[in-house]
């Protein structure tokens, strides 16, 4: 008699010992010593890059952190921390390069955003970014793209400037991108984290 298929299971176990529900977070079971763990090992362009060691998605969040503070410096510490925590979902989801994510559809937005939302309340920022902010993230999450795609990822300039937009060439000039192995770039990415939480 063939058995019955029973629930499908919708969790992961972390490695903080928490059990993330992916298709119904809450902000308790999100730790940010598995998202800084789990980003480090995550990583960009597919691992299509260049260099000894991936190019993982916790450096690329230091990275957009930091190029949002230039690109706004007046901005408070909390959107700081937003910035950092942009792709925080990617810790349990994985990076889709932008063709994938069109492919597969509205599916994957709607679970990224889900999980977008636990860990903003998890570190006190509201559910929802405000729309300006969101927009300088993603702005400055574009130079971040065209840094990476110009030096490690085998894009000319020319390209990177079509899909990624021209960056103002005070934030680009002479800023070079060294991937790191996971264990430092965990450290760096916890540190900043912590350091951002204490201002805000």
């Amino acid at each position: 008699m063939p058995r019955r298929p029973g629930p499908s299971r919708a969790w992961q176990r972390m490695l903080s010992g928490r059990r993330l529900d992916l298709l119904d977070p809450t902000p308790v079971d999100v730790e940010i010593e598995d998202i800084a763990h789990g980003l480090a090992f995550v990583a960009r362009w597919n691992g299509q890059t260049s260099g000894d060691w991936p190019y993982s998605v916790a450096e690329h969040s230091l990275l957009v952190e930091e190029l949002f503070g230039l690109m706004q410096p007046g901005a408070p510490a909390r959107w700081r921390l937003a910035a950092l925590l942009h792709d925080a979902p990617e810790y349990v989801i994985g990076d889709m390069i932008s063709p994938v994510k069109a492919a597969v559809g509205p599916a994957y937005g709607a679970l990224d955003a889900r999980l977008a939302a636990a860990i903003r309340i998890r570190f006190g920022l509201p559910a929802e970014v405000p729309p300006a902010v969101k927009r300088a993230i993603k702005a400055a999450d574009r130079v971040s793209a065209w840094l990476e795609a110009t030096q490690i990822a085998g894009f000319s300039a020319a390209e990177a400037n079509r899909f990624f937009g021209r960056p103002d060439p005070a934030l680009v000039a002479g800023r070079r991108i060294a991937p790191r192995p996971p264990a430092a770039v965990r450290a760096a990415y916890l540190a900043r984290h912590a350091a951002l939480l204490a201002e805000c």
